[in-house]
């Protein structure tokens, strides 16, 4: 690719960047752009929300005096032409591969990753804190934090707006409307009115008119309104105005020399400033700009003609059996609303969505919203049900506790990526729902080893009146022959699955198909739980009576997980005896593929039956195993 990218592969880092002419950026831009596409076409990963920054990035590294000055980025999905700006271009084709580049910013990877990301929402909270941090040290820097108008629906920004904005610290927020313009269509004169208010001119008058009507309060406060009413007749600011920020566009996103002009006039204005541009995700790659959402994360890809290259056709992923049961359910029962928080396509709801629009509730990104909403429904007769990515629950953990769980209301979650999740990373890994989840008090708990299990269990979920979860791992099941018409579990009640002696395995939903493929060369029994919260304590009694030892399996942490259940009940009546506990690691499982992940943590068939193996050798009961099926 050398010969296609010749300016770009002059840049190794951003100070090599900004001694190019300014001329010469354009030519970079379609440059990056060109390489972007290459990679990500024979990685995967996100694609339109970088292609729509491309200028943007140049433009920021092009002004500021990065890394010195911290630029952080909300979310991470556009980060990857940043990556290639700043001395990692030679390894984006490792990227989200095991020992590769991550898909997100992250501290450790890069100096120029100045804050750690994956979830949303989060820039102007961690820009606002390295802001204050510059002031305590008496340093100064810039600081900027880029975030786009979906981020910016969830709470935790709003939040951080409304403090930032009364902070005496030099911070620049960047919003990046992609989606849908929160301000009229960016045109001539709006651009030539963001230079003018972001000039040197405006801003000593501005700055000297505070001075000069200090000691004038009440015609101050006049003169200040005026301003702010008069920029959000032509600007649309006055939102950001009122929360005490100098707002300024929007601008066009893609014209380089206007973001150049505007973001050095800012940089000279003192205290909170927000800078509104417009950009088109996809930008410069006519697959993308026509399905941005479809491109948004995407696996490998033809380059020429954008189509995505997938594997053979398999059995339905978990998240498409939730999305079936879903529409089926909601044709019987026209109580049931289905919530997401900005994940509809991810978490399977597209078919519900166009089925039962106006019972159909996308939130944005506002998990806690979504969860206290669901709580709302349910106390007036209405049958949520809430579709979420595990690790996503996390940031509406108190709702959960407080608004659904205490007043033990009737609230079905279904619990999309729980476990590890492969390329994306620790960031988006569901490893500790099991152990948040099992301590609150009138939540039932349930995880499907096969596809008509994850069925039978959103059934029974759906008809225990009161809080339930049903947590499934990302991508596709055993192939298991789905009956529709699967009748609800028995609460709290496993099975067996094969018979064995000396050793019993406690398997978990995505652990049941490993243990029973080692258990086939130890001659072990394996039980599929079903619930972790009711456990099933005559099965596990049973077990542990006719066994040596037990070893409880689990694709979720250890600490407080499954397996501690089990010891907490072993110990409830008294019975004294080996127990094994096999699950997540103690620290962050790194990107790579998710078969990798698991032999890495030992929660592969293999894995498991080296775990049980040498505990067999340690007690002397089988010495020659039969070879193992993997």
């Amino acid at each position: 690719m050398p010969h296609r990218h010749p300016l770009l592969n002059s840049i190794d880092t951003p100070v090599d960047l900004r001694a190019l002419a300014e001329g010469q950026l354009p030519q970079l831009a379609g440059e990056l752009r060109s390489f972007l596409i290459d990679c990500v076409s024979q990685t995967g990963g996100h694609l339109a929300a970088g292609l729509g920054v491309v200028e943007l990035t140049i433009a920021l590294h092009y002004v500021f005096d990065t890394p010195r000055d911290r630029l952080v980025w909300d979310v991470g999905h556009q980060a990857y032409p940043h990556k290639i700006l700043t001395g990692r271009r030679s390894r984006m084709c490792t990227l989200r591969q095991e020992d590769g580049l991550s898909g997100f910013p992250k501290r450790s990877e890069s100096p120029y990753d100045s804050f750690g990301v994956g979830h949303s929402s989060t820039s102007i909270s961690a820009a606002a804190g390295m802001a204050l941090a510059a002031r305590q040290h008496g340093e100064r820097r810039q600081v900027v934090a880029v975030i786009g108008d979906g981020a910016l629906s969830g709470g935790m920004a709003f939040e951080a707006l409304n403090h930032a904005g009364a902070l005496d610290v030099d911070l620049m927020v960047v919003l990046n409307d992609n989606k849908m313009s929160i301000s009229p269509p960016v045109g001539a004169i709006s651009n030539h009115l963001s230079h003018l208010l972001s000039g040197k001119l405006y801003t000593t008058v501005r700055e000297g008119g505070k001075t000069a009507l200090k000691a004038m309060p009440h015609l101050r406060e006049f003169v200040g309104r005026w301003e702010e009413h008069m920029k959000g007749m032509v600007m649309g600011g006055t939102l950001f105005e009122e929360l005490g920020f100098n707002y300024i566009g929007p601008i066009d996103g893609h014209d380089i020399p206007g973001l150049i002009r505007t973001l050095r006039n800012m940089r000279g204005i003192p205290g909170p400033r927000l800078l509104h541009i417009v950009t088109q995700k996809g930008r410069g790659y006519e697959p993308a700009e026509g399905q941005p959402v479809t491109y948004h994360g995407v696996t490998p890809f033809d380059r020429h003609t954008g189509r995505l290259i997938k594997g053979p056709a398999g059995s339905p992923s978990y998240t498409q059996v939730f999305g079936s049961w879903l529409a089926d359910t909601a044709d019987q029962d026209p109580r049931l609303v289905g919530i997401t928080p900005a994940m509809c396509e991810g978490s399977g709801l597209t078919a519900f969505a166009k089925r039962y629009p106006e019972r159909f509730f996308d939130v944005g990104i506002a998990e806690q919203h979504a969860v206290t909403l669901a709580a709302g429904m349910a106390c007036d007769g209405l049958k949520p049900v809430v579709a979420i990515y595990s690790s996503f629950l996390q940031r509406a953990y108190d709702q959960l506790i407080h608004d659904v769980c205490l007043q033990n209301l009737d609230v079905t979650f279904a619990v999309d990526r729980g476990g590890l999740v492969g390329p994306d990373g620790a960031t988006h890994a569901g490893g500790i729902d099991l152990t948040f989840g099992r301590c609150i008090p009138n939540l039932l708990i349930l995880a499907p080893s096969d596809e008509n299990e994850c069925r039978a269990m959103l059934r029974t979920a759906y008809e225990y009146p009161g809080p339930a979860l049903v947590r499934y791992p990302r991508g596709g099941g055993c192939g298991a022959a789905i009956d529709p018409a699967a009748p609800a579990l028995a609460i709290g009640r496993g099975r067996v699955l094969r018979r064995g002696r000396h050793c019993a395995l406690l398997a978990f939903g995505s652990m049941v198909a490993p243990a029973l493929a080692a258990a086939a060369g130890l001659d072990a029994t394996v039980a599929d739980m079903r619930f972790i919260k009711p456990l099933d304590a005559d099965l596990i009694l049973e077990l542990a009576a006719n066994h040596d030892f037990l070893v409880t399996v689990e694709e979720n942490a250890i600490a407080g997980g499954a397996g501690s259940a089990v010891a907490e009940l072993l110990s409830e009546h008294a019975v004294v005896m080996r127990c094994i506990h096999l699950g997540l690691p103690d620290r962050n499982v790194e990107h790579a593929e998710h078969p990798a992940q698991l032999a890495a943590c030992g929660l592969d068939a293999a894995g498991i039956a080296a775990r049980v193996q040498a505990e067999l050798e340690r007690l002397g009961l089988r010495l020659a195993p039969a070879p193992i099926a993997v």
